[in-house]
């Protein structure tokens, strides 16, 4: 610790701190812990999908508070956990105005770590000259990200847009993940639920019997993902580089599963993750998920970034997951991909918004958004799904290298004033991987906690 975190963390100094205005960031509810107060949904329409998955889900919601016009908003009085508005057959601009109702209150009296979640439809789902309707699908967006920043104690504000034949089974795992304590850093982000999750409902233990690798498995982010995956009944492959074999001994040896040391860039890696399973795990075993995590930094002002730097970048993040996931998909033996894998990219809001000295890096991570959309149509009626997530900051020793002034600004340039920790991207992902997330596909979710640069 230096001098300067020394004397923030003193008596005096988080007294200076408060008085600049740099509060306590508040506790975040995590893990799959469901909100102490009620759980409340409202439609605005005749639509019944949040209530039907709600049900799903074995809860059998209340009903929110409505603002009436009168001086004073209506108070609950027992502080609710979370609020659901199913607005999915919104297609006027006046009934935004019912939005206004539900939320005035709720927004007040939510309890820390709550939730807002708003389900809409996609402005594309509109006639094409229907432009009233399309306006209004697009300005729930503009009201959940507004809801996002004014939230306090933890809490967060999600959007989810489904198609028009999305059923309860279609939604009832991302329902499931942002109403837990799982997506505590994932706040200010809309994403799509499509169809086709089948007849998987949501377990506790999704992975029971299923192998998942993680490259970049030895530390940080990848050794978090590792640990969510084991725990929630997964077999984990840890592929690190050779370099790092004894950390991921040590990880392998504590979760159980199997580690891979491997180079992702190799011509043959994809090869020789399918024959480390058969060998490892058995002839007929299949691999339900892969998380391409592995990735590298080389920053460099671009006037300063040399071609070895820029090449290294691309070809780690970007180019092996591509070539590696080719390759697998070419050849669905034993040891590769199953009839309804999962491919989970690590993309970054790097990659969305820009940093200064990272040109290579956001753009292998803007790449890996690209990438990931492209291939998502390729797989659209394969039953195999490809998402990414794009983490802000997040709390690792790398980040800790970053000196406090410095460190301390990144951390709060966010709606929930802190920085999100390894096992928040963790989180996020496993759902992402779920059997029942099927009908999510095509999408990057950012764990970011709502920076407050980008989209």
């Amino acid at each position: 610790m230096n001098i300067l975190e020394t004397l923030a963390t003193s008596g005096p100094g988080r007294l200076l701190t408060k008085q600049l205005g740099l509060k306590e960031p508040p506790t975040l509810r995590r893990e799959d812990t469901l909100p102490a107060g009620d759980i409340l949904a409202y439609a605005t329409g005749r639509s019944t999908l949040a209530v039907d998955t709600l049900g799903l889900l074995g809860i059998a919601p209340g009903a929110p508070l409505i603002d009436d016009h009168h001086d004073h908003t209506p108070a609950y009085d027992d502080k609710p956990g979370a609020l659901i508005i199913d607005a999915t057959d919104l297609a006027l601009l006046d009934d935004l105005e019912l939005l206004r109702q539900v939320l005035r209150p709720a927004v007040r009296g939510l309890e820390k770590s709550g939730r807002i979640i708003i389900l809409g439809p996609r402005p594309e789902d509109a006639a094409a000259d229907n432009h009233e309707a399309r306006a209004a699908a697009e300005a729930l967006d503009g009201i959940m990200r507004t809801v996002g920043k004014e939230l306090r104690g933890g809490s967060t504000a999600n959007l989810v847009r489904v198609c028009p034949d999305t059923q309860a089974g279609d939604l009832a795992s991302t329902l499931s993940f942002l109403i837990e304590g799982r997506s505590a850093f994932v706040s200010g982000q809309t994403w799509e639920v499509k169809t086709g999750a089948g007849d998987h409902g949501v377990d506790k233990r999704p992975y029971a019997g299923r192998i998942v690798a993680v490259t970049g498995a030895a530390r940080g982010i990848g050794s978090a993902i590792a640990r969510v995956f084991a725990e929630q009944g997964a077999t984990v492959v840890g592929i690190d580089l050779p370099a790092a074999g004894g950390e991921l001994s040590e990880l392998i040896s504590e979760i159980g599963g199997s580690a891979l040391p491997l180079d992702i860039t190799d011509d043959d890696a994809a090869h020789r993750i399918t024959d480390h399973i058969t060998r490892t795990h058995g002839a007929d075993a299949r691999l339900w998920a892969i998380v391409h995590n592995a990735g590298i930094t080389r920053d460099k002002s671009i006037v300063n970034l040399d071609a070895k730097k820029w090449r290294q970048v691309i070809d780690i993040n970007l180019k092996a997951e591509m070539a590696i996931n080719a390759d697998l998909l070419a050849e669905r033996g034993p040891g590769g991909f199953g009839d309804e894998a999962r491919i989970v990219g690590i993309a970054s809001t790097s990659g969305i918004a820009g940093n200064k000295g990272q040109s290579n890096y956001a753009a292998s991570k803007a790449g890996v958004i690209g990438y990931t959309d492209s291939l998502s149509r390729e797989l659209a009626d394969s039953g195999i799904t490809a998402n990414a997530v794009a983490p802000g900051f997040i709390e690792t020793d790398m980040t800790a290298e970053i000196p406090y002034l410095r460190r301390e600004i990144a951390r709060r340039v966010n709606s929930l004033s802190q920085g999100g920790r390894p096992v928040d991207v963790a989180e996020t992902i496993a759902y992402l991987c779920q059997p029942a997330s099927g009908a999510v596909q095509g999408q990057t979710i950012r764990v970011c906690g709502q920076n407050l640069v980008g989209k």
